[in-house]
């Protein structure tokens, strides 16, 4: 892995970025306007002849990052947890997660974007053809909280379709991108294809945007709307993963200790820093008291740390604006009368980012945390009365981007969660489940975003469809020696008949 995959002049004013354990990461090079177009263009000239290579090669190189990635893993798990803070055994998730959509895309891909057959406007007489034609130069914004998930994640069904991709990671995590693109290049890829810049969106992101044939983004829903606006003023597609405040559904039949554990996955995995991690629980008020007591046993035994291995539960915010934010939502919440179970206090001990993991109960409207993205390690815990009052409850946010139900009927289960706001409703299980299937959209409804990825989806959005269609003996002008009325006739009866005849 080394800063030189990085688009920026030799002389280029550098930034030191710092791990959430303490100690300086990196010294980059910042990149500018100009060497973003400089990176659109070495991109493009790449993408001609990746175009043009089969798709069984363009998989084949994937599958070899995937064997790569799984045999240094140790090597980006360090770089993910020094960068980010989070724990080992989250930083593992990603891991897994690259892992398994590159496996999916590198085998699915020839599939879903192999030519089909589309019924010609005149059965047998017009041959028609549907092509995936690559959008051309990806642009991939990618966050800090899954500097590995979401720098990759994104590129390879980008990569697969046909593209190549300018990235711009962020700059507090942009080790972990680079050490993914430095995999990639030794599994294979042509040369410039995978193109990264450094620096802050305030100056990349306008060239970003003047170049880029599509545009993917993660992040917040501010930032969101206004890459959704710029993409429709230059009539580009977007897709954005942004904000959510999810909720968690106990009913009154659901197994309480396997609800409590799942709890304690879907709220505090990565610090909190997830965007379908959980921050509403509704618990039924029939079992809400003996979920709580188990839940907050649960949390008050987590084990926090910095240390790069599986022993810790939970690790460190990644920031100090991360920090700031979760102690005056906490702060908020206690000062106008919530009660805090578990947690609720910062743990300068472990260093200088740490937060406890914190339940608290008896959030109102007007308290920060009950319709805010606290984007950190709090939950509120709130009881209902009826399946109608959950559903309700759960579905009053302008985001829709995961939920998690839980109950002993799978039927009852999926029926409810049919009924949530959400891109994506989890049964028993937190988040995993629904992220982890890979061959399902995942993405967000409201103010969670527009466009999905996973499944196909995820891979044909970097497409442009292409309609090849040849006719052939008779066109549509009235063959000689019929007139335009009798033409029309004609049509008028075929018509009749191919309905009658089931035809679509």
């Amino acid at each position: 892995m080394t800063t030189s995959l990085i688009q920026a002049a030799t002389d280029a004013d550098q930034v030191i970025t710092y791990s959430p354990f303490g100690g300086p990461n990196a010294h980059l090079p910042l990149s500018t306007a100009d060497d973003v177009d400089a990176a659109f263009a070495k991109a493009r000239a790449a993408q001609k002849g990746w175009h043009d290579t089969p798709i069984r090669e363009r998989a084949a190189i994937i599958l070899r990052f995937h064997d790569l990635l799984l045999e240094r893993q140790n090597q980006v798990l360090d770089l993910i947890q020094r960068e980010n803070g989070k724990a080992r055994k989250d930083a593992f998730l990603e891991v897994a997660d690259i892992a398994l959509t590159a496996r999916y895309y590198a085998r699915t891909a020839a599939k879903l974007l192999k030519p089909r057959r589309r019924r010609g406007a005149f059965p047998v007489l017009t041959h028609t053809t549907e092509l995936r034609q690559p959008k051309g130069v990806v642009a991939v914004v990618s966050p800090w909280n899954y500097p590995l998930s979401l720098a990759v994640g994104d590129t390879i069904p980008a990569l697969l379709a046909g593209n190549a991709v300018v990235q711009k990671p962020d700059t507090q995590t942009a080790l972990t991108a680079l050490w993914a693109v430095d995999l990639m290049y030794e599994a294979g890829l042509p040369k410039d294809l995978w193109q990264i810049v450094v620096g802050p969106g305030r100056v990349l992101g306008d060239a970003l945007m003047a170049n880029a044939d599509y545009l993917m983004f993660t992040g917040s829903t501010a930032s969101g709307r206004g890459i959704a606006s710029a993409a429709g003023e230059r009539l580009i597609g977007c897709s954005l993963e942004l904000g959510g405040k999810n909720a968690l559904v106990v009913l009154d039949d659901a197994d309480l200790n396997k609800a409590a554990e799942g709890a304690v996955r879907a709220c505090f995995a990565s610090t909190g820093q997830l965007c379908i991690s959980i921050e509403r629980i509704y618990v039924h008020e029939s079992v809400h008291d003996r979920f709580l007591q188990k839940f907050a046993k649960r949390v008050r035994a987590m084990q926090l740390g910095s240390d790069l291995d599986y022993r810790n539960d939970m690790g460190s915010l990644t920031s100090e604006s991360q920090f700031k934010t979760i102690n005056a939502h906490v702060d908020d919440a206690k000062a106008l009368g919530a009660t805090v179970v578990a947690g609720g206090q910062a743990r300068p001990d472990l260093g200088p980012y740490f937060y406890e993991p914190t339940i608290l109960t008896g959030v109102t409207p007007d308290m920060a945390c009950y319709r805010e993205e606290t984007f950190g390690p709090v939950v509120s815990v709130y009881a209902f009365s009826s399946d109608d009052e959950a559903v309700v409850l759960a579905n009053d946010t302008p985001y829709g981007l995961n939920a998690s139900v839980w109950t002993r009927s799978a039927k009852r289960g999926r029926r409810l969660g049919a009924r949530l706001h959400a891109g994506t409703v989890n049964i028993n299980e937190a988040f995993a489940a629904a992220w982890g299937s890979v061959d399902a959209p995942m993405g967000g409804m409201g103010d969670s975003g527009l466009g999905r990825r996973h499944g196909a989806e995820g891979i044909l959005k970097y497409t442009e469809g292409q309609t090849i269609a040849h006719q052939r003996v008779i066109g549509f002008r009235p063959p000689k020696p019929l007139s335009e009325s009798q033409w029309a006739r004609l049509l008028t009866f075929s018509f009749r008949l191919l309905k009658k005849a089931g035809m679509k």
